[in-house]
Order: structure tokens, then C-alpha cells, then sequence
């Protein structure tokens, strides 16, 4: 092989290789790409899950045999301020008593029926929220089926009794302090998670 030969083959290597390792850099960028916006996406999903998936607004409607409370230390249309943070904009909004409940509450650790990960500590459950319940109050560690709908998922989902204790609930209509439309009849605060508006 003469010289001259020699080189044009030496060249056409070269741009080859040049060109194939352009490519691959390529690729690599639109697969990082990728994976950030997945990673994002799925984020933003859990962030939904947390917040978003979870009926800010309710039709004021109770779950059957729910009885209201007798003397309740926030009578229905007083005020009172939330030091509950179950969702954004909730913690420190002055609220409307839209309705007070004796029961038994429940914190609960679900597998969404929806599929995704599993919810644990859900803040509340009431007593009457939960399929073929008795008079008797159920215990820590104790398997019930949720007739709650308070989140996408959640109604049907078998449940673990994580906490249990007898009080009064409360239903709450409030404007979330980090902006937005008005929350009607948010089921459920207790009443450790309210104040007196000062």
C-alpha cells in the first residue's frame, strides 16, 4: 500500500471514529436528559400523592352513625386557628367550625389501591370511616378495610391501626395561608389541632 493510500485510510478512520464517539456523547446527553425528566416527573408524582391527591373540599356529608358532639370545646360556627400541617397552607389559617363529632380516630398505614407506595401515619381516619366496624374500637396493629375517601386510592385499601384514641373531631372550613380558593368541610382535625383565634 502506497503512502498517499495509506493516509486518505489513516483519515477516513479517523472521521469515523470521530464521528461515532459524537454520537455516542449524544446519546448519553438525551439519556441523562431523560432520566432528569423522569426523576422530575416522578417528584412532582409524589408531591401529588402527599398533597394534591387529597379532597381539600367536602360535601359536608358524615359517615352514618357519627354522632355529634354534646358540648364541644369549638362550637359549630366559632373560629379557631389549625396547628394541624396535614396539607400545605393548613398550618396557622384561622378556620370556620363547620361541624363537631364524637368518636374514635385513627392514624392508618395503607396500600393505596391505586398501586404506589404505601401511605403510613394518615392523620385522620374516624372510627365510622371504616368497613363493618362494631361498637368496639379497634387497637394499634389491628387490620381494618378504609371506607374513607379523603385521597385517590384510599377507599377499599386494607389498613394497619397505627393509633387509636377516643375524642372529639372536627369538620373545618378555611383559606389556606399560602394562597388559593377556600377549603369547605376538610374532614378531620382534632381538637389538640385547634386554637383559640386570639
Amino acid at each position: 500500500m502506497n503512502k498517499a493510500r495509506r493516509k486518505s485510510l489513516l483519515f477516513i478512520v479517523t472521521a469515523l471514529f470521530l464521528m461515532l464517539s459524537a454520537c455516542s456523547n449524544n446519546q448519553e446527553e438525551k439519556k441523562k436528559d431523560g432520566d432528569n425528566e423522569h426523576e422530575n416527573e416522578m417528584t412532582e408524582e409524589k408531591a401529588d400523592m402527599k398533597h394534591g391527591d387529597m379532597n381539600h373540599s367536602g360535601s359536608g356529608k358524615v359517615p352514618e352513625g357519627l354522632k355529634e358532639a354534646s358540648s364541644p370545646k369549638y362550637e359549630v360556627g366559632s373560629q379557631a386557628v389549625l396547628k394541624a400541617d396535614h396539607m400545605e397552607g393548613m398550618k396557622e389559617a384561622e378556620s370556620t367550625i363547620s361541624g363537631a363529632y364524637e368518636t374514635v380516630v385513627y392514624t392508618v398505614t395503607y396500600e393505596p389501591t391505586t398501586g404506589g407506595e404505601k401511605v403510613e401515619d394518615h392523620k385522620w381516619v374516624v372510627h365510622e370511616e371504616l368497613k363493618d366496624v362494631g361498637d368496639e374500637p379497634y387497637k394499634s396493629g389491628d387490620e381494618v378495610i378504609l371506607n374513607a375517601d379523603h385521597m385517590k386510592g384510599m377507599k377499599g385499601a386494607r389498613a394497619t391501626i397505627d393509633s387509636a384514641e377516643e375524642t372529639i373531631v372536627y369538620m373545618v372550613d378555611y383559606t389556606p395561608t399560602s394562597g388559593g380558593k377556600e377549603v369547605k368541610n376538610h374532614k378531620w382535625v382534632t381538637e389538640s389541632e385547634l386554637s383559640p383565634v386570639e
